[in-house]
């Protein structure tokens, strides 16, 4: 299998996409941040006003949430690798078109295959239909799911949160499980390391 080019040439290759009308209207792209050879892959859904002028993912309202999140499991942005499904904002914070999705999901799929997480947690459903077209979220949120060799872990939106601060409980339940997902995956590495041997 081939492998992907560095984060860095992604990103020169996102900031100069054309393949879609969103390049048109955007200040910046959103590539992602974080760490290259993190173990945990956050996909959000598209940039909104802030990301596009900072062209930095999730510093709005829904970025302290995350950092909330992220911090009531002693973890910060520099342990992660996020981004969005697409890397350029919707005019008006608008839902992304599926031909926007499209067009952008080399783009991700560059970035997994690069970093090679061990788990990737999708927050709203855009990101979770990549993995899952036939599933839905009610039933799948909070459940750790197979994707080929990785693990999905799907979870609401941090902006679910600003509408409903009621999902915020059921948002630290789900960041309380991520540790024991890794843990339960290296687990199971060393036993089949071990097999092998």
């Amino acid at each position: 299998m081939q492998k992907s080019p560095k984060i860095e040439v992604i990103s020169d290759l996102i900031s100069n996409c054309t393949n879609c009308s969103l390049h048109k209207t955007r200040n910046y792209t959103v590539p992602g941040s974080g760490n290259s050879k993190a173990e945990i892959f956050l996909i959000g859904e598209a940039p909104g006003a802030n990301e596009d002028i900072e062209g930095i993912p999730f510093i709005g309202r829904a970025g302290k949430v995350l950092d909330e999140l992220l911090n009531h499991i002693n973890l910060s942005r520099n342990d992660i690798f996020i981004t969005n499904m697409i890397k350029c904002r919707p005019p008006k914070n608008r839902d992304p078109f599926k031909e926007e999705i499209f067009e952008c999901s080399q783009f991700i799929d560059m970035q997994i295959q690069y970093i090679n997480p061990k788990v990737i947690i999708t927050l709203g459903k855009f990101a979770f239909q990549k993995f899952f077209p036939d599933k839905t979220m009610s039933e799948s949120r909070g459940f750790p799911h197979q994707w080929k060799h990785l693990t999905v872990f799907p979870m609401y939106h941090p902006a679910a949160a600003l509408y409903n601060p009621n999902l915020k409980t059921k948002m630290f339940h789900d960041f309380e499980q991520i540790h024991q997902i890794l843990y339960k995956l290296v687990k199971s590495q060393k036993n089949h390391q071990i097999k092998l041997l």
